[in-house]
């Protein structure tokens, strides 16, 4: 696809989406310099791994997208224009995970992504004092920033996820997901609907949290035996849960590198989570597009010609 072809869907599932499945656009005062379906556009557009920085993206526009966005203001209008529609990304994400649906088995794969947003060894407080710290993952080590709890269906989409301090235990990060999924609040637009199972690593298992989400929750957490446990899995139980749990590093791998959350260094949550929804909608957005070709779901390197 070149990035004519690829616009032109984009544009018009957004402009569907908007119109079937949020609440009508209300703003006071003036109308801002572009619409909601617009902002969700561009802002999807602006995560590919091509544009580096925020700078990238809006010089990018201004030379090749005004045709598109015959609007388009300043940065700093766009940004705060992202911010404000952050729920409608949150929603049109989801929105296309529930057209790509869990497959053939309704379960879900959680696991965490890192996200830092600054050096560790920098000295001072930074940006995000008192959301961001400092938190450990296999994945990088000591770092400072956030996780990013991430729930995928077992053929890639992205069905739900959350942002807490990096800091914070897996399981009660699990736990706090499920809970909002089984009592839906509009303030957590990003979490998803509810499932009955869920696959997970070993850092969200334990006998006493596993039946406690079955009983105050109706969800069974299928987590990898711990070291030490008494528990034993046949060989071919192991394989099925290794390969699948394999997607969710896939598709966090995809949001770390291919769509730039490693590069994030946010000023403030808000921002933060707006351009998070808008990787999330791109990720599955890609799958939507793959799908409809007869493409491996995964397959979005080579799904746009530069």
């Amino acid at each position: 696809m070149t990035v004519d072809t690829f616009l032109t869907p984009v544009s018009v599932l957004v402009n569907t989406c908007c119109q079937t499945e949020l609440e009508p656009e209300t703003h006071p005062g003036p109308a801002p310099a572009l619409s909601r379906s617009e902002v969700l556009t561009l802002a999807i557009f602006g995560q590919w791994m091509r544009f580096s920085r925020e700078q990238d993206c809006s010089r990018s526009a201004e030379r090749h997208l005004r045709p598109y966005f015959p609007t388009l203001p300043h940065r700093s209008q766009y940004n705060r224009l992202l911010r404000r529609h952050q729920a409608a990304l949150a929603q049109f994400a989801l929105y296309l995970a529930e057209q790509l649906g869990r497959g053939p088995v309704a379960c879900d794969v959680l696991d965490v992504a890192p996200a830092p947003v600054r050096t560790t060894k920098r000295r001072g407080r930074g940006w995000l004092a008192g959301e961001a710290n400092i938190g450990f993952s296999l994945r990088l080590g000591w770092f400072a920033g956030l996780a990013v709890l991430t729930t995928v269906s077992l053929e890639g989409a992205i069905t739900g996820w959350g942002v807490a301090p990096a800091s914070t235990n897996e399981r009660p990060l699990a736990e706090t997901l499920i809970a909002a999924r089984a009592h839906p609040d509009p303030r957590l637009p990003s979490v998803g609907s509810p499932v009955g199972i869920e696959l997970a690593d070993s850092g969200f298992g334990g006998e006493d949290d596993e039946a406690h989400l079955v009983a105050t929750y109706g969800v069974r957490l299928v987590a990898t035996p711990q070291r030490g446990s008494r528990r034993r899995w046949p060989t071919a139980v192991r394989r099925w849960v290794a390969r699948h749990r394999q997607i969710v590093e896939t598709v966090i791998g995809r949001l770390r590198h291919t769509f730039g959350l490693a590069r994030e260094r946010p000023h403030t949550l808000a921002g933060f989570q707006a351009r998070l929804a808008a990787r999330v909608a791109l990720h599955n957005l890609c799958c939507w597009l793959n799908r409809q070709r007869g493409r491996p779901l995964l397959a979005v390197a080579n799904l746009i010609t530069w």
